[in-house]
């Protein structure tokens, strides 16, 4: 197969891109869940985005074991230190998700010590529509390159 077909090959294929949230905030889950249902998705349009919520941590690792979700938002008004935590429990996971804190006081400085910590960024509350799909695009993106790598090399070196 040459890199071509592989690319067109790629793009045919529907992928489920299942994002977990873990908020208490019942506000916050209603907004990402109207979200998701009329968001165009525009970044990635082979992709069909569905949204699994919890309130708790134990939940949450629970989910994150079990099954392949790719991008992870984590409330942190309700309990500041919840996405510290789950960033840790991540470290566990052999193919992570891409954690996203969420915040009504998302400033420089929670962004900073997010970024610096190891979440991929930072979303303000309550949320924008349009910053929501592009920044959640741009995680699943990410997470899909982390993960494909190994089989793209191998189509790479099988072209003579």
């Amino acid at each position: 197969m040459d890199i071509r077909a592989a690319k067109e090959t790629d793009r045919s294929v529907v992928r489920t891109v299942t994002v977990l949230s873990v908020d208490p905030i019942a506000n916050d889950t209603a907004a990402l869940t109207q979200i998701f249902s009329r968001s165009p998705w525009a970044l990635s349009p082979n992709a069909k985005w569905t949204l699994a919520s919890t309130d708790n941590t134990a939940s949450a690792l629970t989910t994150l074991r079990a099954g392949q979700i790719s991008v992870l938002l984590c409330g942190c008004d309700h309990k500041p230190d919840t996405w510290k935590e789950m960033l840790e429990e991540l470290r566990q996971i052999s193919q992570p998700p891409m954690l996203i804190v969420t915040s009504r006081t998302a400033d420089e400085r929670l962004w900073a010590e997010a970024l610096n910590l190891g979440a991929y960024d930072v979303l303000a509350t309550p949320y924008d529509q349009s910053e929501v799909t592009r920044v959640l695009s741009l995680a699943w993106l990410h997470w899909k390159e982390r993960h494909d790598l190994p089989s793209r090399a191998s189509v790479a070196g099988s072209v003579s």
